[in-house]
């Protein structure tokens, strides 16, 4: 089998592959472009809980901790060797359910040109194909027009609404459960969507 971290993923000008610390400025310099723009998608931690802001390095050590662990991929997107965002395989499960889910972001400047769906894409790939998973499952606020047209365009089926599932831009948030088994893709999602 290969290796589990570090992994690089390629499909025409788009590359998935771990966050280093030499991204930090461009990384950096992506979030605050975006704040706005990613303010109501994104995760937030109650105010009870929350410690502060983890720093870049805080957050790259986190991610690098997971991955050593096999809990979970934290891609960067790079679209012609620009970071346009991130994509994490996380929660990854290798017992009886041999599960995971998938969350991701982009740069507006990236939307809507097809990087998105194609990014899930490859990672759910790689997870059926490499890692031998059974399920992945992505959550998306059902106001989330642009999200859900990638779950659409993959062809993950709907299993139903969680309610307050996720605290985002300081409020628990319903949100809606997409789902996709290995057995439910024939070659691969890449192909599927390149052929559709």
């Amino acid at each position: 089998m290969a290796p589990f971290w570090p992994v690089v993923l390629k499909q025409d000008n788009l590359i998935l592959r771990p966050l280093r610390f030499r991204d930090k400025r461009a990384w950096t310099k992506l979030r605050l472009d975006n704040q706005s723009w990613l303010k109501q998608w994104e995760a937030t931690i109650p105010d009870e809980f929350n410690e502060g802001k983890a720093s870049f390095y805080q957050l790259l050590r986190n991610l690098r901790d997971e991955a050593s662990s096999q809990r979970a991929l934290p891609f960067v997107l790079t679209v012609d060797n620009k970071i346009a965002g991130q994509i994490t395989v996380a929660n990854i499960n290798f017992g009886s359910t041999r599960s995971a889910y998938i969350g991701y972001w982009i740069g507006e400047e990236f939307a809507g040109k097809g990087y998105t769906p194609l990014a899930v894409a490859m990672a759910i790939d790689h997870c059926f194909k490499v890692l031998k998973l059974h399920r992945i499952e992505i959550t998306i606020r059902p106001e989330n027009i642009k999200s859900l047209r990638v779950v659409e365009k993959l062809g993950l089926r709907s299993e139903g609404l969680r309610p307050k599932f996720l605290h985002i831009d300081g409020e628990w948030r319903d949100h809606l459960v997409f789902a996709i088994n290995e057995d439910e893709i024939s070659d691969s999602l890449v192909s599927k969507l390149k052929n559709s």
